[in-house]
């Protein structure tokens, strides 16, 4: 099928290059379609592969739109496992019952993402996917442990995040693969969460850093970082000096000396290094204090601004 362009409210913007169409409506079809033609791409929420079509970054020689699959449009919790489907976009995580009362932390870092208009179409699989530096989704599913399960014609498989991410616009699936969910290992103990998201103003900017922390009430912690390396990264060393201790100055301040050995940001057009480094830290501290607060019971509300 030829696309001559899109008609937008401003103007009307060409895709210059031709493909073929298709909307599967069974999972298989679709695996079999990717399965085929190895210049495939797939078209879920959109946010990413129709800026990149206007732009001639991408020439796919079929288009497998898989907006039509309900079955991956689920959000379900077996047990203690929280299982996000591909389709499931970022204004769906933030009205979700589910979500809101197991792991309301998700719906904080859904709100964070662009505008009301990109969070109703992108979703968090098609963000992992696109696997930017800056994206919203990676530092909570690296810091939980999430599992990325994918599917082809000849089987699936479950790739945890810790290997999802190989570097900045590359992950770990495979050509004829589809990324059916997402599932996030929810913590026996009671916990809370909290994610900071640096931007140069408010509104729809990329993050020059992030930092999601997720402490126990029994002396657990996650942290995880964002936008300060070409993949998120984990803070090992952090989380072993927190484990067991209380929030009190002296270890709020070696954690926050630990941050310089966990990441090494680089200078762009949206901040310079130190600047980064600087305040990882500053969120770092707020970020733990919120957590804390939050398990409490008299934290900050979800979604509040904390920068």
């Amino acid at each position: 099928m030829w696309w001559p362009g899109i008609i937008t409210e401003e103007r009307s913007v060409a895709i210059v290059h031709e493909f073929e169409y298709l909307k599967p409506k069974t999972l298989k079809e679709a695996l079999h379609a990717v399965a085929k033609n190895r210049g495939a791409m797939l078209l879920a929420g959109g946010t990413d592969l129709v800026g990149h079509l206007k732009e001639g970054s991408v020439a796919p020689s079929l288009i497998v739109d898989i907006k039509g699959l309900r079955e991956l449009k689920k959000i379900v919790l077996k047990g203690r496992i929280l299982n996000v489907g591909a389709l499931v976009t970022f204004g769906e995580l933030m009205e979700s019952r589910v979500i809101q009362s197991k792991f309301p932390v998700l719906t904080e870092i859904a709100g964070k993402v662009a505008s009301v208009g990109i969070r109703n179409r992108a979703t968090m699989v098609g963000n992992i996917c696109s696997a930017v530096p800056c994206l919203d989704s990676g530092p909570v599913l690296l810091a939980m442990d999430a599992i990325i399960h994918v599917k082809a014609v000849r089987g699936g498989r479950m790739i945890p995040a810790k290997k999802w991410f190989l570097q900045a616009r590359k992950t770990a699936i495979k050509p004829g693969e589809i990324v059916t969910h997402v599932s996030i290992p929810l913590p026996e103990e009671k916990g809370a969460g909290c994610y900071i998201k640096l931007g140069r103003y408010q509104g729809e900017d990329l993050a020059q850093a992030s930092v999601f922390v997720w402490m126990g009430k029994k002396g657990q912690s996650r942290v995880a970082f964002g936008s300060v390396g070409p993949t998120p990264l984990r803070g090992t060393r952090i989380e072993k000096h927190l484990k067991g201790k209380k929030l009190d100055p002296a270890v709020l301040d070696l954690a926050k000396e630990l941050v310089s050995e966990e990441v090494s940001p680089i200078t762009d057009i949206r901040a310079t290094k130190e600047y980064r480094l600087h305040m990882c830290k500053i969120m770092l501290e707020r970020a733990l204090l919120s957590a804390e607060a939050r398990i409490r019971g008299n934290g900050p509300k979800y979604g509040k601004s904390l920068i």
